[in-house]
């Protein structure tokens, strides 16, 4: 009587222990299809990190008055200006800066003193953001940590990012997509410096004179050599530096210059003045361009002294060279 009155309960532990068992076999053989389809997912795609000279112009936007600021469009992309009218009612022309690689439209200690006091030499001031260098060494962009980030990153044991990829050897060809990016490069300086000089044209400005910074100067005079534009026949080079991953020589740039060139450069540094001697020579040997050499000391210790020493010296060569509108 006991064993009849217990049989279904064990018939039952007996079903559900069968159950049991099939359904382990089934999931062993057939994964889940959420996991298939978490495998499956394509890597989310980061957003471009924001360039360097455009964190520095919404800076500048937000410290400088706003009738300093243009927003001048290069290519259908919009970009900083800095603008100052002459402080004069017969002005001469404009000058447009052109900043170096790392420096903002109004860095200090050439670029933002310059474009501050040309106005008072009776010239309109324009200096330009130029967009971030495409060199072959370019500093890695560091992207934000997330919380204890920086903690792991200063623990001796701590991963290491990668480090910036060495440069090829000189007998190897740049990769298409390096040539690619440079080429990109160069139309893009050359539709802001395109922007800037219709933006002088609207002033009524009736001379146009180019400086370049540093690498700016490279920019400038090879915009002027390649482009060739009628309405701009003045250039003035200050510090002048090859920017990186552009291996065209400067001086290869110079021969093809018509304009009249203003060749600033300071006198303490021994290969400043190997290179100023070699533009000189090259002069010599043409007829074009005609270059004016200036020397200049760097005075490291006294900035507001070097500032001044420029200004007069770029005013007595617009003065002299280029001071024929009035």
């Amino acid at each position: 009587m006991i064993r009849l009155r217990h049989l279904p309960r064990y018939a039952l532990c007996l079903c559900l222990s069968l159950l049991a068992g099939a359904l382990v076999v089934h999931a062993e053989q057939s994964p889940p299809a959420e996991g298939a389809d978490k495998g499956e997912a394509k890597p989310e795609q980061r957003a471009p990190l924001t360039e360097r000279s455009d964190l520095e112009a919404s800076a500048l936007e937000r410290q400088l008055a706003a009738s300093e600021q243009q927003q001048l469009d290069a290519a259908g992309s919009t970009f900083l200006a800095l603008w100052r009218p002459a402080n004069d009612p017969a002005p001469m022309g404009a000058v447009i800066l052109l900043p170096g690689d790392d420096e903002s439209a109004d860095a200090p200690p050439t670029v933002g003193p310059l474009r501050r006091k040309i106005p008072d030499a009776g010239w309109h001031s324009l200096s330009l953001t130029l967009p971030d260098p495409q060199g072959a060494n370019l500093p890695v962009r560091l992207v934000e940590p997330a919380a204890g980030g920086a903690d792991k990153a200063a623990q001796p044991g701590a991963e290491k990012a990668p480090e910036p990829t060495a440069p090829a050897p000189a007998n190897e060809a740049p990769s298409p997509d390096a040539e690619a990016a440079r080429a990109a490069h160069v139309e893009r300086v050359f539709a802001r410096i395109d922007a800037g000089i219709a933006f002088a044209g609207q002033q009524q400005a009736k001379v146009v004179v180019l400086l370049g910074h540093g690498s700016g100067a490279y920019w400038a005079a090879r915009y002027i050599a390649e482009r060739k534009p009628a309405n701009v026949t003045h250039l003035v080079l200050v510090d002048t530096r090859q920017p990186e991953g552009f291996d065209a020589p400067f001086n290869d740039l110079l021969a093809q210059l018509t304009a009249k060139v203003g060749d600033f450069y300071y006198r303490d540094s021994a290969s400043a003045r190997q290179a100023a001697l070699a533009r000189k020579q090259l002069s010599q040997r043409q007829k074009q361009p005609a270059l004016v050499q200036i020397s200049l000391d760097a005075l490291p210790g006294n900035p507001d002294v070097a500032q001044e020493q420029l200004f007069r010296r770029l005013r007595g060569w617009l003065d002299k060279h280029a001071g024929g509108a009035k």
